[in-house]
């Protein structure tokens, strides 16, 4: 966020200045879209509110809009900084708010302490996994020249970050509820960099599935890298069983072993093939007592169609390196 009063040609652009707002500096090129001018905010900070408690994290809200030349500076930082996207993807989800033409969302940016007009955009605010604001930080101070300087960043970042959860405290509550509710413990194990355990979380989160899961399991994200001692209880639980992840147990509140993601072939991590659906399955099959057959069914189709997504997935991205590498060769 650059004011443009540094020049006098840059004066010229603060017609956009009013009430003391600070204007921005516009994109000197057409570049794709970074906000979704129709989404509704609340409802998108909403969703990553949910991933947020799931998940021990934080929410970082960037208010700005697709004309914001900075805007687009700060979120290329975001996905082209291997440290920054690490960073961010492993201790916050991200929500890009539109303020169109400074007319749109400013009830919310208000309402967390933050003053778009003074300070410009992009601006950040921080919220806990309940909603309430930890921080607002004006953009600037994050700048050297003409970029936002990587360290910078990093430092605002990890300085807001939640407080890591024990890993052993997440699994005596999910044994509490699940002794109280007369329930199993679903239990996997992952990490942030790890793409397989997204998916796997992104299906068990699927409204359908997690009400199916919810008769028989109490559903518990161990994450090895983001709970202390999560690679102790990893490894304790295990008991030296190897095979990535993400490892699945399901288990009796006592943690008496029932059923473990590890096949005849190996741990299945995300079922994502035929063989894995069905162990799986089998694994449902072994341990449940409320789920109907109909909830059974949508587990499996769930599975199917997304199975057969991934498929098709890879075979576009290997039609398309294909062309690339023949294009390339002639």
């Amino acid at each position: 966020m650059k004011t443009l009063v540094r020049s006098f040609a840059a004066a010229a652009a603060c017609l956009a200045i009013l009430g003391g707002t600070r204007a921005q500096e516009p994109a000197r090129k057409q570049q794709a879209p970074i906000y979704d001018t129709k989404a509704d905010a609340k409802a998108l900070v909403g969703a990553a509110l949910k991933l947020a408690q799931r998940d021990g994290k934080r929410v970082l809200v960037m208010f700005g809009g697709n004309w914001c030349g900075w805007c687009h500076k700060l979120h290329g930082l975001f996905q082209s900084n291997d440290d920054v996207r690490t960073l961010l993807r492993a201790e916050y989800e991200l929500v890009l708010v539109d303020i169109g033409s400074w007319d749109k969302h400013m009830d919310l940016a208000a309402s967390w302490g933050a003053d778009l007009k003074k300070h410009g955009v992009p601006y950040l605010t921080v919220l806990d996994a309940d909603g309430k604001p930890i921080t607002n930080q004006d953009t600037s101070s994050l700048e050297t020249g003409d970029a936002h300087e990587p360290a910078k960043v990093i430092e605002f970042l990890t300085t807001n970050k939640a407080e890591l959860r024990v890993a052993e405290d997440v699994l005596a509550a999910a044994r509490a509820t699940a002794d109280k509710t007369d329930r199993r413990l679903l239990v996997h194990f992952g990490a942030p960099w790890c793409g397989w355990c997204h998916r796997l979380e992104d299906f068990l989160a699927i409204p359908g599935i997690a009400a199916a899961i919810s008769k028989d399991y109490v559903d518990v994200k161990i994450d090895e890298d983001r709970m202390v001692g999560g690679k102790e209880l990893e490894a304790r639980i295990r008991k030296g069983r190897k095979g990535g992840i993400p490892w699945l147990l399901i288990a009796e509140p006592d943690l008496t072993e029932l059923a473990t993601s590890d096949s005849e072939a190996g741990n299945i991590g995300y079922p994502a093939k035929a063989s894995e659906i069905e162990h799986f399955m089998t694994m449902l099959a072994a341990t449940r007592r409320n789920l109907t057959d109909e909830d059974v069914a949508l587990i499996r189709t769930t599975l199917e169609a997304r199975a057969k997504e991934i498929e098709e997935a890879n075979e576009r991205a290997r039609r398309e390196a294909e062309a690339k590498g023949a294009k390339r060769d002639g």
